[in-house]
């Protein structure tokens, strides 16, 4: 489905409307800011987000919370060992009224689809939803259908040593923007758990904060968010040093340097901004990246994780930032 732009959203505007979104889903995700905001910027950079972490931290309730805040359809799909591909993107029925085959959508069709556990599924499941990731449209028995605009896939996974677990091909893990680790709540955070669902369950008066329509706007306000050449040069430069650091035997991807560019613009209308700043790319280079490299020496769990994202916060550190005035030239 093709974007339906009503009218233009002001990017000063998108600060209070992200502002508001992270408040509403801070009441349902306890002491969690930065991951909420992280998600909401992969919203509006019209991506993927990975979240990873242990069971029971979180990550299935931000991605619910998220979906519930702005609005639209949301479907979740619990994946298992025995899903198959068409149980995601939907099937071909035989309708013997009518004698003709009809099409049954999957879950895959929704504006913001929850992936529970993706990587308890099989390699073969999992790889259905890498046409719907890169290209937002699903092909069934040679028939391509759009997927709904906006678009946003929010897989959780579990470390991939615990039992019953298949690691993400690494062709999936580019498909995803950002990567995000809940991590256990603090003390007061986990108290203020305790006493808000004594009683009642804070996702269900969860109300939207934005309709799909103004989310569509403020969409396509993000794409406006103008990037220096010297800072373009810069994502490049980062990019580029993962692919010849010699802790890593595989770097970034050109998906990878469009999509901290992309996510960096919605960072930047997220702060009230219409361009881009090198601090922007800086702090969001080790969400985006970290999750596509391989490091020489795999860990188990988070290791391999940890070690990639110390080796993009120290190529960060050692690229050449361009003058500030950069990043407002025309």
């Amino acid at each position: 489905m093709p974007d339906q732009i009503d009218r233009a959203f002001p990017i000063e505007h998108v600060r209070t409307v992200g502002d508001d979104v992270v408040a509403a889903v801070s009441t349902v995700v306890d002491g969690k800011v930065d991951a909420i905001r992280t998600a909401f910027t992969v919203m509006l950079a019209e991506g993927h987000l990975l979240v990873e972490d242990v069971p029971g931290v979180g990550k299935t309730v931000l991605a619910k919370a998220l979906g519930a805040s702005v609005g639209g359809t949301v479907n979740r799909i619990q994946f298992t060992s025995d899903m198959l591909p068409s149980d995601v993107t939907g099937v071909n029925i035989y309708d013997q009224s009518s004698g003709t085959f009809r099409f049954s959508p999957g879950p895959v069709f929704a504006n913001v689809v929850i992936g529970d556990e993706i990587n308890r599924t099989s390699p073969k499941t999992q790889s259905a939803l890498l046409e719907a990731m890169a290209e937002a449209q699903v092909t069934v028995d040679g028939v391509t259908r759009p997927l709904e605009s906006p678009f946003m896939i929010v897989a959780t996974q579990n470390p991939i040593d615990m039992e019953g677990t298949y690691p993400l091909p690494e062709a999936q893990r580019d498909r995803f923007m950002a990567r995000i680790a809940m991590g256990y709540p603090s003390a007061d955070a986990e108290r203020q758990m305790l006493a808000a669902r004594g009683t009642r369950d804070p996702l269900s008066s969860l109300r939207p904060i934005v309709d799909v329509q103004t989310l569509r706007a403020i969409v396509h306000a993000v794409r406006g968010v103008h990037v220096a050449p010297d800072v373009e040069a810069y994502i490049v430069a980062i990019v580029r040093a993962t692919r010849s650091h010699p802790d890593l035997v595989l770097g970034a991807s050109p998906r990878a340097t469009l999509h901290l560019a992309q996510a960096a613009r919605a960072h930047a209308a997220l702060l009230g901004r219409a361009f881009v700043t090198p601090d922007d790319v800086a702090h969001l280079a080790p969400v985006i990246l970290s999750h596509r490299l391989v490091p020489v020496a795999r860990g188990l769990g988070g290791g391999a994780e940890d070690t990639a994202r110390d080796v993009v916060v120290r190529i960060v550190s050692d690229t050449a930032v361009p003058f500030a005035s950069a990043a407002v030239r025309s």
